[in-house]
């Protein structure tokens, strides 16, 4: 390989006729007198003798093929292979036209894609893409640690494992997961999750998509391979398993909890559950006293007071209009449409159970070092967000104040947080019950040791201000423009690479991180687990419908031959046996009859009598 062309301190022009180059390879350009400069494959281009050239219209320039003629290439017979190599470093005066160019062992390269200085300690996401070369030279160490799948079968790795070291986290915080459907970006968060799980470290995940199980592992996968993460990791429910207790409810908490549940609360409803909720209040008081005040409300202190004078009534009611006349004389500004809109989103809260529950089990799951998944609707899971976050940030801030303060304080240990749909949790142009709580973990979380790492499909719709604090990004197949657009300003991408995104593979993605100091392509490794969400929906409708007609042959089995005279009687004899899917009239039960006869299973003749199946 050697460089051809016009050169510059930036780019080189790079030629070859036997080694075939992939974008991302990196090579070592021998130029002694810049001390052998590395530079990186942005773009190739072959030429061939079968295809006819068209010089003209080619993004190679006329220097370029000059020079390949000067030293030997025949352009109109050779294959020549060209790529456009970008310096790693801008070299302090133009490469050397004709110097050497070869391809590097790891050792040389080393320093550039290693930023883990104990593999033990690191997350072992997948494989460098462009280093299929260093694989010979690899350490042993660092092979075989990260397969990978090709068309659902485990392949051996070849390449540079790309290795992502949290603890650089603590300079360079947030991670952020983007990729339109189908892209892999699930995927990835999944291995990401495993890799959390292994390393130990207690982390809080919202799977509004029900999908972060763990416990099966995945289809084919190699023994040597395989990892238990049982013990590692726990799923809960909204208001099933967790749930918030209602007396330890401060007036911000409850308002907020109160705003996801309807759509944000107006500023009159804001000052009536100040007025109303007193410290220590449970639900059941809460929602009795604001019942008691829209009634009191609506009958008016004139009608009460003169109920009261006019007419005769037992202890009971008497005591009970007392009560709407102090609820009238101390909450008497407040409007009663206002009072039924507060009860209306409590009401909401609670059929969702979640007043039922505590957070106990989240905080002993962090403190336990595991991986807490949070699941539920999304709309509750936001509520819940905006709870939970607050209570568990604020117990490691605490922590981290009182140590600089040298006080005593119980131990809460750093932790992550890791959402999917994260554009709901945070999104731009609008608020959300955890959109403040995030924000404030995006910006200040790294000096308490709280980390965020946010996926979502759509990144252009996620807060600027968090998605600004994401210094590591993993880019998947992103087609929509805007969604580009974003990901053009908030990472490092190259216009090459920008332009690549819409046709990436399903798990390949561009990593922009500050850690590494430029963008690398990763192929993701195979996880070791697989989500409950593999069947293909329509792979599951064949397999419904094979069973229900299985099960209906084996209850007409012992009635062979059926005559179609016979329909009726059938019919109440298979509406009491307890099948499944019911049949409701002859008609139903003649057309599953002739199912099976389109399947050869039953044979229809024609009788004087009408049809008969056997």
């Amino acid at each position: 390989m050697q460089v051809v062309g016009i050169t510059d301190q930036q780019e080189v022009w790079v030629a070859s006729k036997e080694v075939k180059l992939q974008i991302n390879q990196i090579l070592i350009i021998e130029d002694e007198d810049l001390d052998n400069p590395r530079g990186e494959v942005v773009c190739t281009q072959s030429y061939n003798r079968y295809i006819p050239l068209s010089i003209g219209q080619s993004f190679v320039d006329q220097t370029v093929l000059e020079s390949l003629r000067q030293i030997g290439y025949n352009l109109e017979q050779d294959e020549i292979n060209l790529a456009k190599v970008r310096l790693l470093t801008e070299a302090t005066y133009p490469i050397k036209p004709g110097c050497s160019v070869r391809i590097p062992t790891f050792e040389e390269v080393k320093d550039l894609l290693i930023k883990s200085p104990n593999l033990d300690e690191a997350m072992v996401l997948g494989v460098i893409r462009g280093t299929e070369d260093l694989t010979s030279s690899l350490e042993p160490e660092y092979q075989g640690i990260a397969p990978l799948l090709n068309n659902g079968e485990f392949v051996s790795q070849k390449g540079v494992p790309f290795v992502f070291d949290p603890r650089a986290m603590q300079q360079y915080p947030h991670i952020g997961i983007f990729g339109g459907s189908g892209s892999g970006k699930s995927f990835g968060l999944r291995v990401f999750l495993e890799e959390i799980m292994k390393l130990g470290l207690p982390a809080l995940m919202f799977d509004p998509h029900f999908e972060m199980d763990f416990s099966d592992p995945f289809p084919g996968i190699p023994e040597d391979y395989r990892k238990d993460f049982r013990d590692r990791f726990a799923i809960f429910q909204v208001g099933q398993e967790v749930g918030v207790q209602f007396e330890k409810l401060g007036v911000k908490e409850l308002t907020d909890l109160l705003a996801a549940s309807g759509g944000g609360l107006s500023e009159s409803m804001v000052n009536a559950v100040e007025t109303v909720h007193e410290r220590r209040d449970s639900f059941l008081s809460f929602r009795n006293r604001l019942e008691g005040i829209r009634e009191a409300l609506q009958m008016g202190k004139s009608k009460i007071e003169r109920v009261l004078k006019e007419e005769a009534l037992n202890r009971q009611k008497e005591e009970e209009l007392q009560q709407y006349l102090e609820y009238c004389n101390k909450y008497g500004s407040l409007p009663v449409s206002t009072v039924g809109g507060i009860i209306w989103r409590l009401d909401r809260l609670n059929r969702s159970g979640l007043f039922n529950r505590n957070i106990d089990p989240v905080i002993n799951g962090l403190q336990s070092g595991k991986l807490v998944v949070i699941q539920g609707p999304i709309w509750l899971l936001g509520v819940f967000a905006t709870y939970v976050l607050g209570h568990v940030y604020r117990k490691r801030r605490e922590y981290r104040d009182a140590q600089l303060r040298r006080e005593a304080a119980e131990y809460f240990p750093p932790f992550l947080i890791v959402t999917d749909e994260a554009h709901n949790f945070a999104p731009k142009g609008y608020d959300s019950p955890a959109k403040s709580i995030i924000r404030e973990i995006a910006q200040e979380g790294r000096k308490y040791g709280a980390f965020l790492i946010l996926a979502t499909q759509r990144p252009t719709l996620l807060d600027e201000t968090v998605t600004a604090q994401l210094n590591t990004k993993f880019v998947f197949r992103t087609v929509r423009g805007t969604d580009i657009a974003t990901i053009k300003e908030e990472t490092d991408l190259r216009p090459e690479e920008s332009r690549r995104l819409p046709y990436l593979r399903s798990g390949d993605a561009f990593v922009s991180s500050a850690i590494f100091g430029r963008t690398l392509s990763v192929r993701i490794r195979a996880a070791k687990t697989t989500s409950p969400h593999t069947d293909n929906p329509f792979d599951e409708l064949k397999s419904k419908r094979r069973q229900k007609e299985d099960e209906f042959f084996e209850l007409i089995k012992d009635k062979l031959p059926i005559m179609e005279a016979q329909a009726l009687e059938i019919l109440k004899d298979l509406q009491t046996s307890g099948f499944e899917f019911s049949l409701d009239s002859v008609e139903q039960l003649l057309e599953q009859l002739n199912q099976l006869v389109r399947q050869g299973k039953l044979v229809k003749e024609n009788s004087p009598f009408g049809a008969v199946y056997r």
